[in-house]
């Protein structure tokens, strides 16, 4: 797995002097449940995305970049804080209902980080990280809000159904606002043009973060037209990716116009990988090669598609294989900013990956945490405790044996074959890193693998799956 990059910074072409003269806008772009390959530019066949393959073509595109989590609000404050949800506060759902809490007021957003540096601060569309004043973005560094502060909402009505009662869920400012009958992602890019306007002539950033292609898959009548022939579901979100990925496109020609694109840095993810659950008709999203998708620490929930750019700074039409993280996001932020960030974040700029082809996460060890269901990666090699796999079939993963799942993504990319039993000094050595971590779940006993006799492992903190909801 290499990093192909062009030899613009290599031949000194563009000095990386010159980003210190600059103080560049930044959009941060978030889709929400977008599988791990559903864009033409990552192989979906099926799919026409032609906004976001453009837009990879521009920058870097990412083949090895993971959320924070495999649901949405740690994923999401991993990204607000450079920091795994744990260490933000935040390693399960926040919820859905006004009043309630989240995302701890002491964590530092990038909002804040950016505010402090100078910028006009601005969110669109979906929080889900706190429905409290002090936990909704007015309280978290944002100038600027207008969307949803729970986890998802009709896409015409605004409305939460799908835990009672019925409730409106659209906020200006922190105050209440009312579109019935208007299409979200119109009013979002409504919004976004009206923010981006009213700081041209200032730095500003913007997180633009989507409600789709989450659940109701509610794609505009042209996108249901063009994929008539496709079965369902893969037929509603198909549309649904095509409806964003044209939102995107409009964002983006507005940029054009007002002249702001040559110093706008626009990054663009997905917050996990795509859902199976009922409501969005048991599928939909493709996650390719990768097993499993949201609520799955296997690749499938965690590795998501990802695209930097920043037009004549950072080279154009280049793929990225080294492995990168959603808590990098802040820090590569700051880097190329020159704002300062708190030093206890976890992620890492990625600024000299992008400039100088340095593989900065290149001796980690990665942990993810989700209830009884973790993970850890040191190299090519994965393990999973507790695994869950929600794609249709058999895979029942009940068995004492594969409560320990080990897989070496050089090899199996796919994650199909345990390989703890064929492996088992590289099993005690994963299964040591993540109880060396400090949000890690201790067990009772570990076997010794200088005792030969010792063939037994037992670990009391893995036995009870995790229920998501």
């Amino acid at each position: 797995m290499n990093i192909k990059f062009s030899t613009l910074f290599g031949l000194g072409l563009v000095p990386l002097s010159l980003f210190a003269q600059t103080k560049p806008n930044v959009i941060l772009i978030l889709t929400d449940d977008q599988g791990s390959i559903d864009l033409n530019c990552y192989g979906a066949k099926d799919l026409k995305t032609p906004n976001l393959d453009k837009l990879a073509t521009e920058g870097v595109r990412f083949t090895q970049f993971y959320a924070g989590s495999a649901i949405s609000s740690p994923s999401r404050a991993c990204i607000l804080t450079g920091k795994t949800p744990q260490k933000a506060g935040l390693p399960t759902m926040a919820s859905s209902a006004k009043g309630k809490p989240g995302m701890p007021t002491e964590q530092t957003t990038i909002a804040e980080v950016m505010k402090k540096a100078g910028y006009a601060t601005g969110h669109v569309g979906k929080w889900h990280v706190g429905y409290s004043p002090e936990t909704m973005p007015l309280g978290q560094g944002f100038d600027y809000s207008f969307g949803n502060m729970g986890g998802c909402i009709d896409n015409y009505s605004h409305f939460f159904y799908w835990d009672g009662p019925n409730r409106h869920d659209l906020w200006e400012n922190g105050e209440e606002v009312f579109y019935d009958g208007r299409y979200y992602p119109d009013l979002m890019v409504e919004k976004a043009t009206s923010f981006i306007k009213a700081h041209s002539q200032e730095p500003f950033f913007l997180y633009f973060a989507f409600n789709t292609p989450h659940y109701p898959l509610q794609p505009t009548a042209q996108w249901r037209d063009y994929y008539r022939d496709l079965a369902s579901p893969r037929r509603e979100y198909a549309g649904f990716v095509s409806s964003t990925d044209e939102r995107i496109g409009q964002l983006l020609d507005f940029l054009d116009k007002a002249k702001l694109r040559e110093q706008t840095i626009i990054i663009f993810l997905s917050d996990q990988g795509h859902s199976y659950e009922e409501r969005t008709g048991g599928g939909g999203g493709n996650s390719g090669p990768y097993r499993g998708g949201k609520f799955s620490l296997f690749e499938g929930g965690i590795r998501v598609p990802a695209i930097i750019c920043w037009e004549k700074m950072i080279p154009t039409n280049q793929i990225c294989n080294k492995l990168c993280l959603s808590m990098d996001i802040l820090p590569t932020i700051a880097d190329f900013c020159n704002a300062d960030f708190p030093k206890d974040i976890e992620g890492k700029s990625l600024k000299p990956l992008i400039c100088e082809g340095k593989n900065v996460h290149e001796n980690d060890v990665i942990y993810w945490q989700m209830g009884k269901q973790w993970a850890v990666r040191k190299g090519d090699w994965k393990l999973v405790g507790n695994p869950v796999d929600p794609s249709p079939g058999n895979h029942d993963l009940s068995a004492p044996e594969n409560k320990l799942f080990l897989s070496n993504l050089e090899m199996d990319v796919s994650e199909k074959e345990n390989l703890s039993a064929k492996y088992p000094y590289k099993l005690d050595e994963l299964i040591r890193e993540y109880h060396s971590w400090e949000f890690s779940e201790k067990p009772e006993t570990v076997r010794d693998p200088s005792n030969e006799s010792d063939k037994s492992i037992r670990l009391s903190n893995l036995s009870k799956p995790f229920n998501y909801y």
